[in-house]
């Protein structure tokens, strides 16, 4: 029983790798019913790892699975997509940018700005890109954030530093 309960738990936060192996200990265990029920279960988790295994073309196409399993709140499983692209394809910087996106809707700011930074360091339009994306609102009222993202207001202005006065 515990397996199974197990089984559905994991289901339910679409970590379909993990309830198989419980669902699969149930179909094989003593209680006929309880099996039944699980071969179901386990049935339908095998057709959305089916799905999920897709062969994408690109890293771009990927890239866009991941973003909809983002939009869709499956973070872990869009975690381990973009972290899939990123090996794959290490100059893709928009699977660094969608990592520090994730982590942001995660609340993790220390990966995020992390991430972030090294995404405008591979492409300084990444910059840009975060000053308009919502998915870094928790990061708003950071100082560390707003230096990553306008860099240019933490430098003196040159008028500041001449030193110049009027007569």
């Amino acid at each position: 029983m515990q397996n199974y309960e197990a089984g559905l738990k994991a289901m339910q936060e679409h970590k379909f790798e993990r309830a198989k192996g419980f669902l699969e200990k149930v179909v094989k265990g003593a209680s006929r019913e309880l099996a039944d029920r699980a071969a179901v279960h386990l049935n339908s988790c095998n057709q959305q790892l089916a799905r999920t295994s897709t062969s994408f073309k690109t890293p771009e196409e990927h890239y866009d699975f991941a973003v909809s399993l983002m939009n869709a709140g499956n973070y872990d499983e869009a975690r381990s997509h973009l972290e899939k692209i990123q090996k794959q394809s290490p100059k893709a910087d928009y699977a660094v940018y969608g990592l520090a996106a994730l982590s942001c809707l995660m609340h993790k700011p220390e990966d995020a700005l992390r991430y972030l930074a090294t995404a405008i360091k591979m492409n300084s339009m990444n910059r840009l890109q975060a000053r308009n994306d919502t998915d870094f609102h928790n990061l708003a009222d950071d100082p560390r954030f707003t230096e990553l993202l306008y860099p240019e207001a933490s430098e003196p202005s040159p008028m500041a530093t001449s030193g110049s006065r009027s007569r």
